[in-house]
C-alpha cells in the first residue's frame, strides 16, 4: 500500500511558479514510476509528468520546458517545479504512483493504482 499527499498548490498569476511536493508513506527508491496529472473543471485528467526509478523522465507537450518532476529518494517525495505558469494551467493536481511498472511515455490515468486526494493550482491572467 502507497499513500501520497500533494502540497504547494496556490493562487498565482500568469508568468508566475510554484512547487507541488508529494510525499509519500513508503521509500520510494523501490517505486518504478510516479508521476503528476492534472484535472481541470469539465475535463478529462490528464498525465503532465513522469518520472521512473531510474530517472527517466516524461512530459506533455504542454508543458515541456515550463515544468520539471524530480524526486528526492532521501526524503520520499515527489516534485513538480512550475514555471511560466499559464491560465490554461488551472486544475486540480494529482501525484500517482506505480511500484511495478515504468513507462516509457506518459499512461492512461487508471494504469497507476496509487493516487493523492490532489493540490489545486489556480493561474490567473
Amino acid at each position: 500500500q502507497v499513500q501520497l499527499v500533494e502540497s504547494g498548490g496556490n493562487s498565482v498569476q500568469a508568468g508566475g511558479s510554484l512547487r507541488l511536493s508529494c510525499a509519500v508513506s513508503r521509500y520510494i527508491t523501490g517505486i518504478q514510476c510516479m508521476g503528476w496529472f492534472r484535472q481541470a473543471p469539465g475535463k478529462e485528467r490528464e498525465g503532465v509528468a513522469l518520472i521512473n526509478s531510474d530517472g527517466y523522465t516524461n512530459y506533455a507537450d504542454s508543458v515541456k520546458g515550463r515544468f520539471t518532476i524530480s524526486r528526492d529518494n532521501a526524503r520520499n517525495t515527489l516534485y513538480l517545479q512550475m514555471n511560466n505558469l499559464k491560465p490554461e494551467d488551472t486544475a486540480m493536481y494529482y501525484c500517482a504512483a506505480d511500484p511495478y511498472n515504468s513507462y516509457s511515455r506518459l499512461p492512461r490515468p487508471k494504469a497507476l493504482p496509487y493516487w493523492g486526494p490532489g493540490t489545486q493550482v489556480t493561474v490567473s491572467s
